[in-house]
């Protein structure tokens, strides 16, 4: 077939998919939460670099290539990668891009595809210019952004209170084993929310899109990282909660957490990034950096160099003094043992690509991580340390931590939800008292969308929620499945959390269930443009009723939530 054959021929399948979207005005308003995920944007363009240029390549001024890198990294590198080898996005190579030519490229970038390309073109995200320069400029070789190191980070660094000035006991009257770190997206700040007065108690200024916060063992420290790789620690016992520290440890991250083993409770850190490709390990009351390791290595499976592979998740052992990192590209779960950082010792275990997150099963001996673009979940033994499996699941598993049960049929499982289809899948975990179920999905349960980025239960309830926050669907974005543990041959009862809440207007995509630390309550994130309100809905879990909505209007695009107990404990 002919160029001119090939393209036409894209045309009408990305002309189909276009038009099954239109039908539906959600796609317009989906820019945000592809960004949520490990997709949409990083805010590596900010950073100074240098205009490469491909001869064959069309050409473009200084302006436009200027213009055409804010928009890559603003939309396209966290799913492509900073030097666009692929991950979650299939590889954006200069070779390939020009053999296949602008016109085509510019019908994959405005209409979609099928396998997960959003449509830009026709949900208006992007003008048809703009279309035209990013066409043109992912046929041009990628510029590298600055490395980063430990120069860099010390230049960074910023001890605000020294830990001898901090106070020796908690100092407020806050419930701090029952409040909530809530993230706000698009202000750059952290809420702490009240579990026991559903009120805002502080709003903190963080790195932009923070995403994550992880506690001490203490439960004294909460510990952020925003996507622009700051890292803040904050102090709960001050008489007004505080941030404490911070530390810029690149320009792109995603990941955090602390030493968790009896006898290093609160003494190191970790994070990790994606630009440069590398986790550096902290002291932990400080921030103070202490070692940086790279990540750049070769992929498990084809034995090829990776530019670029980026740290998608990090946990702490309970068992052991390591930390478990997840690396994205290479496929690779490292066992870092923290005992003696000057002679650090690494086990490197083969798992699956493109590892993003996952979390422990019920006895915190194995990890399940979800290696998304291959359906999979990748089961590491750290007691072994070694790969027990890996588990073939539905389409793109996005466990968040997963959920733990025990099954009335099947013993102690795991569950995820999947991104690309509307399955859940749960998986056994006990390969001791039930070896016939271990490492393999026991249950397929149905979702009442895809879409799903987020599952939860809790050892005092006996119910599981599942979200469907990516659905293009706005009926299904806004909307929650609740499935009774106690008898799952029951379809899941499905309710619209947004018209429950009774807010007002908005696509008000519903994500991320949290229980609170008792069990009996679970919170959502009612996530709208920050023009609009948004909200935190607190449900009975037992009842499955409304219980109340949290509205301020400093609740500016809520998403992720944390409980402090149940966070410190890994309670999930």
């Amino acid at each position: 077939m002919s160029k001119l054959g090939s393209i036409i021929a894209l045309a009408a399948v990305s002309l189909a998919v276009s038009m099954a979207c239109a039908a539906d005005p959600a796609p317009a308003q989906a820019g945000p939460g592809e960004k949520y995920i490990q997709g949409g944007g990083s805010p590596v363009g900010g950073e100074p670099m240098h205009q490469a240029v491909n001869p064959e390549a069309p050409p473009m001024t200084e302006k436009e290539f200027a213009a055409a890198r804010t928009i890559y990294f603003d939309r396209c590198a966290g799913c492509h990668g900073v030097l666009r080898k692929g991950a979650t996005g299939k590889p954006l190579t200069p070779d390939f891009m020009t053999n296949l030519g602008t016109e085509a490229v510019k019908v994959f970038i405005a209409y979609g595809t099928p396998g997960g390309m959003p449509n830009f073109g026709t949900s208006n995200e992007l003008t048809a210019q703009e279309i035209d320069l990013m066409a043109r400029y992912i046929q041009h070789e990628p510029p590298q952004p600055p490395e980063w190191g430990m120069k860099e980070m010390m230049g960074s660094w910023k001890l605000l209170v020294k830990p001898e000035d901090r106070p020796r006991k908690q100092m407020n009257k806050l419930n701090l084993s029952n409040m909530f770190a809530v993230t706000l997206r698009d202000s750059g700040e952290v809420a702490l929310i009240n579990g026991d007065t559903k009120k805002v108690d502080v709003i903190l200024k963080t790195g932009f899109a923070v995403h994550i916060s992880r506690m001490s063992k203490s439960g004294r420290y909460l510990y952020t990282v925003g996507r622009d790789g700051l890292l803040n620690l904050i102090d709960l016992w001050m008489e007004t909660p505080a941030t404490v520290a911070t530390l810029k440890i690149g320009s792109d991250a995603r990941s955090i957490d602390t030493s968790k083993f009896k006898g290093y409770d609160d003494k190191l850190a970790v994070a990790g990034s994606y630009w440069p490709p590398s986790y550096v390990i902290m002291d932990g009351p400080t921030l103070k950096p202490l070692k940086v390791m790279s990540t750049r290595g070769y992929t498990y499976d084809e034995q090829e160099y990776h530019p670029e592979p980026r740290v998608a998740s990090i946990v702490s052992s309970l068992i052991k003094p390591e930390f478990v990192i997840n690396v994205k590209e290479t496929g690779k779960v490292l066992l870092v043992d923290y005992s003696d950082i000057k002679n650090l010792k690494t086990t490197e275990i083969e798992a699956e690509r493109f590892l993003h997150d996952g979390g422990w099963d019920s006895s915190k001996r194995y990890f399940l991580v979800a290696a998304n673009m291959r359906d999979t979940v990748s089961v590491v033994d750290t007691k072994e340390g070694k790969l027990a499996a890996n588990v073939k699941v539905g389409v793109k598993p996005h466990p968040g931590r997963g959920a733990n049960w025990n099954d009335r049929q099947y013993g102690p499982v795991w569950a995820t939800g999947h991104l690309g289809d509307d399955s859940i899948a749960v998986i056994g975990t006990d390969p001791r008292r039930h070896p016939k179920n271990a490492w393999k999905v026991v249950r397929t349960l149905k979702n009442h969308s895809n879409g799903s980025l987020f599952i939860k239960t809790h050892p005092k309830s006996n119910n599981l929620w599942v979200d469907a926050a990516l659905s293009s669907d706005q009926e299904m974005y806004q909307s929650v499945s609740i499935f009774d543990l106690r008898d799952l041959s029951k379809p899941a009862q499905v309710i619209n959390i947004a018209k429950l809440a009774d807010i007002g207007d908005g696509p008000m995509r519903i994500v991320h269930p949290e229980y609170n630390k008792y069990g009996d309550e679970v919170w959502f994130s009612l996530w709208n443009p920050k023009n609009r309100q948004s909200a935190i809905v607190v449900m009975d879990d037992k009842t499955r009723k409304l219980k109340t909505v949290i509205k301020d209007s400093r609740l500016i695009t809520p998403t992720g939530k944390f409980n402090v107990y149940n966070t410190q404990h890994d309670v999930y």
